[in-house]
C-alpha cells in the first residue's frame, strides 16, 4: 500500500515546477499526483503541456506524463485531490497571495517558492537548517485565516542561499555589517540559453527587486517570533549589489564581513564543517549530509565543480582571507533552483512533515 502523500505542484509547467517534479521523483514521502497551471495548459496532459519546454537536464519522469493539468484558478477541485501543494505560480504578487491563501483556506497546506507571501507576519521563511522554529508561527496564521491545518510556508530568494548560512555559522563572533556582490545565474529568470542568447558572454548589472531581497531577507530569517509575527533581527547590517552573468545554474557571492569578536581563519572553518541543523539531525530525505563545505583550493569554489554539491543542496564555500578594509571575506555558492528554489521547498516540505504540520487529509 502506497502511504505517500499526495502532492500537487501550483504552476506545475514553469520552470521550476518542473525541477519540483524532477525533485519529487522516487521521493519516500511525497508523490506528485496533481498538476495544475494556467487556463492555457488546463485539460492537456502534462506532456503536451510542457511540449518542447522541458528544461532539466534529466528527462520528463514517466509518471507524471500522463497527468492530466487541471486550472490552477479551479481552487476547490485541485484542492480535493491532494494532502499539500508546491506553489511556483507565475502571477502577480497580489493575485499569488490570494490564490495561496485560497488553497489554505481549503485545509491544503501551500509550501512556496514565491516571493508573494516572505512579508506576510505570521508566514514563515525558512531555511530549515537555520531557523526551523519559526514554522511555529503557523499556529497564529491559522488563527487568522481560520484553519485547522491550511496555511502558508515560504523559502527564501535564491540569492541568498551563498551566504546566510555562512554568516549564520560564525554568528558567536557577531558580525555586524556585510557587503556582498551576487553573480547570479540565469535559471534564476527561468530561461534557459536557449531562451536568451543575448547572455552569452553578457553581464547585467542589474536584477529587479534582487538586491532589497537580498540585504532584508536574511534579517527576517534571524529574526524571533513575538506577539505571534515574525520579527526581523536589525544586524547585521548587509549591502548588496547583484549582476546577472552567463551561467545555467549557480549563485556565487563574494562577500566581506565584520566582526565584533574577532575570530581566526582556522575557528572560521571550523565553524563552517560543523554546522549542521535540524534537518541533518532528523535525516531528512534531502537534507545534505553536510550543510557546508569549506574548499582549500584558492581557485574554487567553481560553478562546473561545485554547483551540484550533495544534489545541489550543499553550499560550497572557499578564499576565506583577511581583507584591508573589512576583517575578513570569502567566496560561496550554492545552486539557485535546487538549494534556492525547488530543492529549499521541498526540505520544507520535509521538516514540516516531520513537526506534524503536514498530514494526509
Amino acid at each position: 500500500m502506497n502511504d505517500k502523500l499526495k502532492v500537487g505542484i501550483l504552476g506545475g509547467t514553469g520552470m521550476v515546477g518542473q525541477r519540483f517534479i524532477a525533485l519529487l521523483e522516487n521521493h519516500p514521502w511525497f508523490e506528485v499526483t496533481t498538476i495544475a497551471a494556467s487556463p492555457r495548459s488546463a485539460g492537456k496532459t502534462y506532456e503536451e503541456a510542457v511540449g518542447g519546454r522541458w528544461k532539466m537536464t534529466t528527462p520528463m519522469p514517466e509518471a507524471v506524463k500522463k497527468i492530466v493539468v487541471m486550472n490552477v484558478n479551479e481552487v476547490d477541485k485541485v484542492a480535493s485531490q491532494v494532502d499539500f501543494v508546491f506553489s511556483a505560480v507565475d502571477m502577480t504578487k497580489e493575485e499569488i497571495r490570494a490564490i495561496e491563501e485560497a488553497y489554505a483556506k481549503t485545509e491544503t497546506p501551500v509550501v512556496s517558492n514565491n516571493s508573494a507571501h516572505r512579508w506576510t507576519p505570521d508566514v514563515p521563511m525558512v531555511i530549515p537548517e537555520i531557523n526551523p522554529e519559526h514554522m511555529k508561527v503557523i499556529e497564529f496564521q491559522k488563527k487568522r485565516l481560520g484553519t485547522e491545518r491550511g496555511f502558508v510556508a515560504v523559502k527564501p530568494n535564491c540569492s541568498i542561499q551563498s551566504y546566510a548560512p555562512v554568516l549564520t555559522a560564525w554568528m558567536e563572533f557577531e558580525p555586524y555589517e556585510v557587503v556582498a556582490t551576487t553573480y547570479q545565474a540565469i535559471s534564476g529568470a527561468g530561461k534557459t540559453f536557449k531562451d536568451w542568447p543575448e547572455m552569452e558572454g553578457n553581464i547585467i548589472p542589474y536584477i529587479g527587486g534582487e538586491e532589497e531581497k537580498s540585504e532584508k531577507e536574511p534579517l527576517r530569517i534571524w529574526g524571533e517570533i513575538k506577539d505571534g509575527v515574525i520579527v526581523p533581527a536589525e544586524s547585521p547590517v548587509i549591502t548588496c549589489q547583484c549582476i546577472r552573468v552567463p551561467v545555467l545554474n549557480g549563485h556565487t557571492a563574494a562577500v566581506f564581513v565584520k566582526f565584533r569578536k574577532k575570530p581566526t581563519k582556522d575557528q572560521l572553518i571550523e565553524k563552517l564543517r560543523s554546522f549542521k541543523g535540524v534537518p541533518q539531525e532528523l535525516e531528512l530525505p534531502s537534507a545534505p549530509k553536510q550543510f557546508i563545505q569549506y574548499l582549500e583550493e584558492d581557485n574554487r569554489p567553481q560553478v562546473t565543480l561545485d554547483v551540484d554539491y550533495e544534489n545541489g543542496m550543499g553550499v560550497s564555500v572557499g578564499r576565506i582571507r583577511e581583507d584591508s578594509v573589512y576583517d575578513w571575506k570569502f567566496v560561496g555558492l550554492s545552486h539557485n533552483t535546487v538549494r534556492g528554489a525547488a530543492g529549499g521547498a521541498v526540505l520544507c516540505a520535509e521538516l514540516l512533515k516531520a513537526q506534524g504540520y503536514i498530514t494526509a487529509k
